[in-house]
């Protein structure tokens, strides 16, 4: 089946003989959606690209594919106003954080008129995600050569991935006394838009590094853009990969090339040195081959918390493609916190070559997350876990599963269960400080979250808070990071 192609909004070129299905809600509008409910002749909807004659005759996939194109044009219709709104609270929370943490300290130093004013600028500027969980340092008591350390440390490092370059190589430096290699806002060819961060650092300066971290930047709370990459349920089959099945939203975001087939081995400008426009993948792959070659003994490290999990976890199956065997050769791990499912069953045949024996893949869920639990396992959608899942519940007790449990989340059965648990989360809350020390102690903004979770309980949980909390109070027992 031949590919669509070109300018106007084809899959731009990204392969002549492979299957593929990309969702396009700018394409799209009412009659695209209706003629989508009735009609199993995809290849002849506006708002999906597909081979020429392909149909889906599954009412319940063309189904999730309507409430996918859905989500995607009421978020990209909001996009303006959410991001307003979102410049709004985090300004007014990081308004908040200088003055004192608390509306009684704002308003007792603008009556004596020492009022200190935010800088979105500034090295002291956090994001939403920084300001839920405001810790900055690496736990003193996990050491390098302890079994949870590299967990540790990645989780730290996604999610310093939210801020911006400054506050990161403050934190890289002067908090961890580590060298800060780098920071990436990529292009994104699809969506036209800067929609891909990530940062690398590494343990020591050349030649005398033993390890690098490359983290990617996950799911802003108040970026429209992003969450449309979330709730995408476009995919490619990936030639040279058995095949196998790729969310199509988060390969767009590490770097697809709309019109270079898809993911040729070398492209002119990896990192947009002329044009300003680097792409995640090549401009990452490029750096970590000048910091390999110039530290013989290193080895890296892939994280991400969310969006940023998928990407860390299709960063290593992009080199598999290529046959970057000398990279891959020195990886130590891909650590990923909350992260959806990024592809089929046959991925993660492809990719446990390459990240089995020993795992090389540490996949971390906390609780009720929602996040791990889509898009749906199932007939329908297709998509899969794979890899080493590493468990949590709420007392952040760890445990070494297949799936983690209520596998697609939406269970008449465990509303009862969540709605307690979320309760149980926000009483540990005011606990917690006491119980493990005051750097477990939550602040005003988590506690309202936990506040939230007892209507909406699998959306607080995705916060790196738990994810932090987990690598460092549960994740030495377990055996598979000590291997």
């Amino acid at each position: 089946m031949a590919a669509a192609s070109g300018d106007d909004g084809g899959a731009g070129g990204f392969c002549d003989d492979i299957d593929f299905m990309v969702l396009r809600p700018d394409k799209g509008g009412l009659r695209d959606l209706v003629h989508l409910l009735w009609s199993p002749k995809v290849a002849e909807n506006a708002a999906v690209d597909c081979p020429a004659g392909t149909e889906i005759a599954e009412a319940r996939r063309r189904w999730a594919v309507f409430v996918s194109l859905v989500a995607q044009m009421l978020l990209l219709w909001a996009k303006r106003p959410v991001a307003l709104l979102g410049r709004a609270a985090e300004y007014w929370m990081n308004l908040l954080n200088e003055n004192g943490g608390s509306v009684f300290m704002l308003v007792a130093n603008a009556l004596h008129g020492k009022m200190k004013m935010p800088d979105r600028a500034s090295l002291n500027y956090r994001s939403c995600i920084g300001l839920l969980d405001t810790r900055i340092e690496l736990d003193k008591k996990i050491k390098p050569g302890d079994s949870n350390y590299h967990a540790a440390l990645s989780i730290m490092a996604a999610k310093m991935s939210y801020e911006n370059e400054l506050v990161i190589s403050r934190v890289v430096k002067n908090h961890w006394h580590m060298e800060f290699l780098g920071f990436y806002n990529c292009w994104n060819e699809f969506e036209g838009d800067y929609t891909t961060q990530e940062f690398m650092l590494a343990d020591a300066p050349a030649p005398n590094a033993t390890l690098a971290v490359v983290a990617f930047c996950g799911t802003k709370p108040f970026d429209t853009e992003q969450w449309c990459t979330d709730v995408d349920f476009s995919w490619y089959e990936v030639p040279g990969a058995a095949g196998c099945r790729v969310h199509g939203g988060f390969m767009k975001a590490l770097g697809l090339q709309r019109h270079c087939s898809g993911w040729p081995k070398e492209i002119d400008d990896p990192t947009g040195a002329r044009d300003g426009k680097p792409f995640a993948y090549y401009a990452i792959r490029q750096k970590l081959k000048i910091f390999l070659h110039d530290n013989p003994s290193a080895r890296f490290a892939v994280t991400g918390h969310s969006l940023g999990g998928a990407l860390a976890v299709l960063f290593p199956t992009v080199l598999a493609l290529h046959g970057e065997e000398a990279v891959l050769g020195r990886l130590q791990g891909v650590y990923t916190f909350g992260q959806p499912r990024v592809g089929d069953a046959r991925l993660g045949a492809f990719m446990e070559r390459h990240l089995e024996n020993p795992s090389r893949y540490f996949r971390f869920v906390y609780c009720n997350d929602i996040v791990p639990r889509v898009p749906y396992d199932d007939s329908t959608l297709l998509f899969k876990h794979f890899g080493t899942c590493l468990y949590f519940d709420s007392f952040y007790r760890g445990k070494v599963t297949g799936e983690e449990p209520n596998k697609n989340y939406f269970s008449v059965l465990m509303v009862v269960p969540k709605m307690v648990n979320a309760a149980w989360e926000l009483i540990r809350s005011f606990l917690i400080g006491y119980a493990e020390g005051p750097e477990y102690a939550e602040g005003w903004l988590m506690r309202l979250a936990r506040v939230v979770a007892l209507v909406l309980p699998g959306l607080p949980p995705h916060a790196p808070q738990d994810y932090v909390n987990a690598t460092r109070l549960g994740a030495a027992s377990l055996g598979p990071l000590s291997r």
